[in-house]
């Protein structure tokens, strides 16, 4: 037997490892020199971790005092009872026992789902159907995203009054054009019909310009070779969005959707400036319910109770609508 096979271990080169030298495996299997490294990794990646924890905690600090503790602070005074100057009275559940007996409140409910479901009609597509269109131009492009995007840029009020007055009976724009092809005049805001529609309209040219913006980025990402092999095919244009543009930006449709059924439950601003939840309550709101509750009925007892409610819907409509739509987000 040669001397590398009796020593049975051998360096580099053969040259054999003396007995003294052999170090026996560790019980788990791993080399010493790999335990005696674990210890310091462990403690540098704990030392990073503090390191970064220490820089986040004023962020998190002032993230908690401002959103998180109002938040806390409206679901506690929905078991008080309160004007906010005398030390609080703890009522239970009667405030929420009070909100069920308001009248207003299935009126204020049914008029969010109305509104919430024409914004998704017309405020959904609407957006998706520019930035396909704007996707195809190869000139001004940029020109356009701006006269997109400006509606954006200007205060949501000065936009709502701008559109208030724009749907005046006697002197606003909207019964001049659809007179000039023989429709109308329409009482917009003081019709109970058609105030609702009004707002929609509004709200929808308010916020359409950054959903435009976010679809033309994500229409960015799509790789030109399938359009490409699409075009080389035969296929035509509304055939290469349906199969081509819209499945790549499924997520983003899928996360925008959640986004504006969000955003529409809260709607606030259009039917308290433009119609101040009239003509006979055809346009109030939830969020506008709260708002009387708290600022003009001063029982801000209810108006917490009422917060925690939609604040639950909200979370119940999320988790049921993320839950449905995962597996074609995942796909």
């Amino acid at each position: 037997m040669s001397t590398t096979q009796a020593e049975g271990v051998t360096r580099p080169g053969n040259r054999p490892i003396p007995d003294g030298e052999r170090r026996p495996p560790s019980g788990d299997g791993t080399p010493p020199t790999a335990r005696r490294r674990s210890g310091p990794q462990l403690s540098r990646a704990w030392r990073l971790n503090l390191a970064a924890l220490i820089f986040l905690l004023p962020a998190l600090l002032l993230f908690g005092y401002f959103s998180w503790w109002p938040i806390l602070r409206s679901a506690l005074l929905a078991f008080q009872q309160t004007n906010l100057v005398e030390p609080a009275t703890w009522v239970g559940w009667s405030n929420f026992v009070r909100l069920f007996d308001d009248p207003v409140l299935p009126i204020a409910v049914r008029n969010t789902l109305w509104f919430t479901a024409l914004s998704l009609l017309i405020g959904f597509p609407l957006p998706v159907l520019v930035a396909l269109l704007m996707s195809e131009i190869r000139r001004f492009g940029g020109l356009l995203r701006v006269l997109v995007y400006l509606p954006v840029v200007v205060p949501p009020v000065v936009s709502v009054l701008l559109w208030k007055q724009f749907y005046d009976p006697d002197s606003g724009l909207a019964n001049h054009v659809l007179g000039l092809i023989g429709l109308g005049p329409f009482l917009w805001l003081q019709d109970q019909h058609w105030a609702m529609p009004g707002l929609v309209i509004t709200a929808t040219w308010a916020g359409v310009g950054g959903a435009v913006l976010i679809y033309l980025a994500a229409l960015a990402g799509v790789s030109t070779e399938l359009y490409d092999a699409a075009e080389i095919d035969g296929a035509s244009v509304p055939r290469r969005v349906w199969h081509i543009a819209l499945p790549q930006i499924r997520g983003v449709l899928l996360l925008m959707l959640l986004l504006q059924i969000i955003g529409a439950f809260q709607v606030f601003t259009e039917p308290f400036v433009m119609t101040a939840g009239g003509p006979e309550n055809a346009t109030i709101s939830v969020l506008m319910l709260i708002y009387r509750y708290a600022f003009l009925d001063g029982d801000y007892g209810r108006a917490g109770a009422l917060s925690v409610l939609l604040a639950i819907v909200l979370g119940l409509v999320s988790a049921l609508y993320l839950r449905l739509t995962r597996p074609w987000s995942r796909s």
